[in-house]
């Protein structure tokens, strides 16, 4: 992968493409999360139902800390902890950010913020945070390599990145809505990230 590729990437996202692109789990989709044509599209390549939540990817920990002010002094070093990593963490949102995101749940927000290296790197210097969900039609299987991303599904998005064959453990998804309050949180998926290491990490779930 290339700073042209990055640039192609960004000029997808920013002109209310579709991408196709590699994360540190497994290929995804991505979209302007401020422009509902881009997000219903991605939505309708998908045949994801609309009220289902996505998540936010920011391309770097920095990033996601200073679009999300409002986070709690426990949350955000929770968040320092974890991130970058193959993990979405739902966390409270109270000024309501990225609401084509949250589904009917405006107060929670999905966030990601992927481990990007070796052929990944380059990923790093996107600016932008993008709504993404998996490369593959809902409830279908994950994909590792471009080349496994169904084909009627490649066919309709406006660019795409080859990253080489990932891992294709989909993201261990965590709630940290009571994090602040009470240190809690729940695992609503398990995936890449071991629930030993959320555990050290986090510490006992309440």
């Amino acid at each position: 992968m290339t700073a042209d590729d990055v640039r192609r990437f960004e000029s997808c996202i920013g002109t209310g493409g579709v991408a196709l692109f590699p994360a540190d789990t497994v290929y995804g989709l991505a979209a302007d999360p401020e422009s509902a044509p881009a997000v219903e599209r991605l939505y309708a390549i998908k045949g994801r139902p609309p009220a289902r939540p996505a998540a936010v990817m920011f391309f770097s920990l920095e990033r996601a800390l200073r679009a999300l002010p409002e986070l709690g002094e426990r949350t955000g070093a929770a968040l320092e902890r974890l991130l970058p990593g193959p993990v979405t963490v739902v966390i409270p949102n109270p000024a309501r950010r990225y609401p084509l995101a949250s589904g009917p749940a405006p107060e929670r927000l999905g966030v990601r913020v992927p481990a990007l290296a070796g052929p990944l790197a380059p990923l790093r210097a996107v600016e932008r945070p993008v709504l993404q969900s998996s490369a593959n039609p809902s409830g279908g299987a994950d994909a590792r390599r471009l080349e496994a991303v169904d084909p009627a599904l490649r066919a309709a998005v406006d660019a795409e990145l080859d990253g080489g064959e990932l891992p294709g453990v989909p993201s261990t998804v965590v709630d940290l809505s009571a994090y602040e309050r009470r240190g809690d949180y729940a695992v609503l998926r398990e995936g890449a990230l071991g629930l030993e290491r959320l555990a050290q990490v986090l510490g006992s779930r309440g």
